[in-house]
């Protein structure tokens, strides 16, 4: 018989979100349990993309999440677009006054998970959750323990940031897939190599080949991405073919290359759950939305749902009741839907589809260019990417 353990809050998850918000909780003095799948290693290894809007560096830094990201990730004022043999730098400084930084997702991780268990925080990993249930009451979770005991933790409010495949969206929305979805029909290629940077900035390269982006990691590791086939073997090709694919589609640059230690293929899906809270139940991250990696939004859409939300356990549990709770939904899914228009539009804009037409190529070759030579079509892209301003 599994021992009933009682706490304000349990968020399912030990991703950006569910760490962020058993921080942000910890900082009112509000418990929770944070239940992860996942071992430590596990969590902290798995690498990810991490471009960071600039209110997102600032959020980190000011809850003290991260002092880290100001130290070890990159600033970058700008991109590069290239298309048709052009080479154009989209300004983010100097046409809205932000930047970005490029700082991956583990590394968020690991300040997260450093950040809990120095403050004494319940993190338990290698948990997994079979059900949550009872949502409209007194949310009750269950499953195994590290050491395959089952466990029951009876809580106030239960929060999913278990991911794409989250048990909680089940008990939210009825169903695992229940939400608006679309699915591409294309992939990344992405590869891991041994060199040092070939550019300073992201180069996103729309070419008759397809969609690459070169980007970057450390002094000596980097990180890019061709566009494919989603049904593409990520052993298929040899390392000679992939270089060569690359160079192919970067324009007037020569790229570093070197040893490629880590190869995947990243399925493009944009998705949205029908709805983000049901009873004392409440979805985040990428278990409540997930975009398309063009626009570099996921990881700061989840830090904007976990704002939002903590506004409303923080109030609730002040004693000024749900009513802050009850705005969750509507006021997370203003940014949500206006992320999945820009991430749509990027990669609508540079990726080329199996069934585009001559006038299509033309057409979209026309928007980039239109983009580029208009101050506000750059200044719109430079916005939306360095990320809008959070609401109040």
């Amino acid at each position: 018989m599994a021992e009933v353990v009682r706490t304000p809050v349990v968020i399912v998850g030990a991703g950006p979100a569910g760490l962020l918000l058993s921080h942000l909780l910890h900082l009112d003095g509000i418990d929770s349990i944070v239940l992860e799948s996942r071992t430590r290693e596990e969590v902290e290894s798995t690498i990810r993309a991490g471009i960071l809007e600039h209110g997102t560096v600032d959020f980190l830094v000011e809850t003290g999440a991260s002092d880290r990201v100001l130290v070890d990730g990159h600033r970058h004022e700008g991109i590069e677009l290239q298309f048709a043999g052009e080479t154009h730098r989209i300004d983010f400084e100097k046409l809205v006054g932000r930047a970005v930084h490029l700082y991956p997702q583990h590394e968020v991780l690991k300040d997260l998970v450093a950040r809990r268990l120095a403050d004494a925080g319940d993190v338990r990993f290698s948990w997994n959750v079979d059900t949550v249930s009872d949502v409209t009451d007194r949310p009750r979770v269950t499953g195994t323990d590290a050491d395959g005991n089952p466990f029951e933790i009876i809580a106030d409010f239960v929060v999913g940031g278990d991911g794409s495949r989250s048990v909680t969206r089940t008990a939210v929305v009825g169903s695992l897939t229940g939400g608006y979805f679309r699915e591409y029909p294309f992939a990344w290629f992405g590869i891991l190599c041994e060199a040092p940077p070939s550019s300073d900035e992201l180069i996103y390269a729309n070419s008759e080949q397809g969609f690459a982006l070169i980007s970057q990691r450390s002094q000596t590791v980097q990180r890019m991405y061709l566009q494919c086939d989603p049904e593409q073997d990520p052993n298929e090709w040899s390392d000679a073919q992939i270089w060569h694919m690359l160079q192919t589609r970067v324009d007037g640059r020569t790229l570093n290359e070197g040893p490629i230690f880590q190869r995947d293929v990243l399925r493009f899906r944009s998705f949205v759950a029908w709805k983000l809270r049901h009873g004392r139940a409440f979805l985040v991250g990428d278990a409540a939305h997930t975009v398309p990696p063009t626009g570099a939004k996921g990881m700061n859409l989840a830090i904007n749902d976990v704002r939002i939300l903590h506004e409303g356990l923080a109030a609730y549990y002040r004693g000024a009741g749900e009513e802050l709770l009850d705005g969750y939904e509507e006021r997370a899914l203003r940014r949500i839907w206006r992320a999945q228009h820009f991430s749509w539009w990027m990669t609508s804009m540079l990726h080329s589809t199996p069934d585009a037409s001559d006038f299509d190529r033309r057409r979209q070759i026309g928007e980039l260019r239109g983009v580029v030579a208009s101050e506000a079509g750059s200044t719109y892209l430079a916005e939306a990417y360095t990320g809008w301003p959070f609401e109040a």
